[in-house]
């Protein structure tokens, strides 16, 4: 098998598999205490749900299935396929948990929306191909980063403390946003593992890594258990994953998107379908009582 043939098989399982922990995260916290946004306390309620122990492992195991499909492939090639986690998850919790007050109209525009975002993350990245840019980013972009996340991240647990409605959305973009910062800290850490751990722990990322990668796993956590359905809180999270992290490569790391008139304009439709995606999957939305997807 080829090394391009090996990417593809290895990032398709690693969808595959983080579609499966995704829907056996959403159910397992719904067999716990709610907690309030960002309170540790429930991962301690979770470790005793083995149902969530099976989703980490899935994790890690889509995780490592990334792994090795980022060293046979590039980012271009291997990063679209993994964002399919999100058509997975959908699929395989319709299939699992049904809903049997859904309508066959509204599971039909859900399904559309899941379909429009996984499609315009797809097509974003495979057509910008993100160059790798710089590995390296001073302690000046510090104090903004932090404002940034801060400002973004509060004002979505501020919206989600005040509507209801809102508060599964409002957590899933606080934690799209923390993965996608994280994803950016990530790109920073690799490249210090070179100079040894000396130069790891002597950095500030690893630092900030080590606050937003939980904070955003606790977020993932309260998102799944506010949300009547996995689908919305799951395409906003897939979305703003890349789409942050992408900003932040352009923006400080000199990464490039693919230029031209067709690669842009490619690019547009991809995010204008994302965006329609997500409001059609949003829509779903509801105020009750959780309930299974």
């Amino acid at each position: 098998m080829s090394e391009p043939a090996a990417a593809v098989v290895t990032a398709l399982a690693s969808a595959v598999v983080l579609g499966i922990s995704a829907v056996a995260d959403q159910r397992s916290t719904k067999q716990v205490q709610t907690r309030r946004a960002l309170s540790p306390r429930i991962i301690v309620d979770l470790i005793r749900q083995p149902l969530w122990l099976i989703a980490v492992g899935a994790n890690l195991v889509g995780f490592a299935l990334q792994v090795v499909a980022l060293a046979f492939g590039s980012l271009a090639l291997v990063q679209p396929i993994v964002a399919c986690d999100l058509m997975f998850s959908v699929l395989i919790g319709r299939y699992v948990w049904r809903r049997p007050n859904a309508t066959p109209a509204n599971m039909k525009l859900m399904l559309g929306g899941v379909v429009a975002t996984t499609v315009g993350v797809v097509g974003f990245l495979a057509i910008g191909q993100p160059s790798g840019g710089s590995t390296q980013a001073p302690l000046s972009i510090l104090p903004p980063l932090a404002i940034g996340i801060v400002v973004v991240v509060g004002g979505c647990l501020a919206v989600a403390a005040r509507n209801r409605t809102l508060q599964p959305l409002a957590l899933a973009l606080a934690c799209g946003v923390c993965y996608g910062v994280a994803a950016f800290l990530i790109k920073l850490v690799t490249f210090e593992f070179g100079g040894g751990p000396a130069q790891v722990f002597t950095n500030w990322p690893i630092y900030v890594f080590a606050v937003i990668g939980p904070a955003g796993y606790i977020l993932n956590q309260n998102a799944y258990q506010q949300g009547t359905l996995l689908a919305p809180v799951q395409a906003i999270i897939s979305a703003a994953d890349p789409i942050i992290s992408v900003a932040l490569g352009i923006y400080w790391l000199d990464v490039r998107l693919r230029g031209g008139p067709l690669a842009t304009a490619g690019e547009v439709v991809s995010l204008l379908l994302l965006t329609a995606g997500i409001v059609m999957t949003a829509y779903h939305v509801s105020p009750s009582p959780p309930a299974e997807e």
